[in-house]
């Protein structure tokens, strides 16, 4: 039977990330797809200059009452980016839609290179933990995994660093935890998980290109959502969601996309996602 996951993030009209992201990530891969918009914004508010928006919190309850008149089940709900006092919202829908087979797969999206995005302040942080303590699987960058449990930001660790930090995330709840853009070498970027089922921590890693590029955590959640629903394990889901991301930033490259902002042409990594999950279509 076919999988149907419910994804709950802001929609940017131009600028690959977010719902632009996940809606074709995890369509290529199979999966029905539902959204849930929670902003609609002109385009993303990294490196553009400006933006306007529609808040659409008040469109999330509604609709998922609206839901109640038709059977359905979701195999996972997927968060991205929300806002602080969306929070509480996206709870209620978690437990309302949520059934014991239902995956909750967190991506905290708030903070990166030691600070919060310039729209949250510490309450954010607050919330966040109460969203990340109901879910089996999270997601957070260097950044936000110091944040969530409260210790100041460490750039300069060792890997019994990253493994404590790895164990202190998994005890606010989630059974299983990624931690992405971790490097200690020069020129390499891999993720870091802990296996709170098999007790066992896991490092993966590649080469690194050099430069910032938006969008890479939307699309390693929507892959590593992608697999993970198509029946692969859970360190092999990494795996494929970090190659997605490898290949999709050599593709910009290859390409000299002039301004990197637009994000990185994940379309053209879609035949490798949707090849290393052929075996599971067929």
């Amino acid at each position: 039977m076919q999988k149907r996951c419910l994804t709950i993030q802001d929609y940017s009209c131009l600028g690959r990330c977010s719902l632009t992201v996940a809606l074709p990530v995890l369509s290529a891969a199979g999966i029905e797809t539902c959204g849930i918009p929670t902003t609609v914004l002109s385009n993303h508010t990294a490196g553009f200059k400006s933006w306007t928006y529609a808040d659409l919190t008040e469109y999330i309850k509604p609709t998922v009452e609206h839901w109640k008149n038709y059977r359905h089940h979701f195999d996972a709900i997927y968060t991205g980016y929300l806002a602080t006092e969306q929070i509480p919202i996206v709870l209620d829908v978690i437990k309302e839609l949520k059934t014991s087979d239902t995956a909750i797969i967190v991506d905290p999206a708030f903070a990166d290179g030691g600070k919060l995005y310039p729209a949250f302040k510490d309450e954010h942080v607050v919330e966040m933990r109460k969203l990340v303590s109901q879910s089996d699987i999270i997601l957070p960058n260097l950044t936000e995994a110091y944040y969530l449990v409260g210790d100041e930001y460490n750039p300069n660790y060792a890997e019994k660093d990253i493994q404590k930090l790895l164990l202190k995330l998994a005890s606010l709840g989630p059974k299983c935890v990624i931690i992405s853009g971790i490097s200690f070498k020069e020129g390499t970027v891999g993720c870091y998980s802990y296996d709170g089922d098999e007790k066992k921590f896991d490092f993966y890693q590649t080469t690194a290109y050099p430069g910032t590029y938006h969008g890479t955590g939307d699309l390693f959640a929507s892959s590593f959502v992608a697999s993970l629903l198509n029946g692969t394990t859970f360190k092999k889901a990494i795996r494929v969601a970090h190659n997605v991301v490898h290949l999709a930033i050599a593709k910009t490259i290859e390409d000299g996309e002039p301004e990197i902002y637009y994000g990185v042409e994940f379309e053209k990594a879609l035949p490798y996602l949707i090849s290393c999950l052929d075996k599971e279509f067929n």
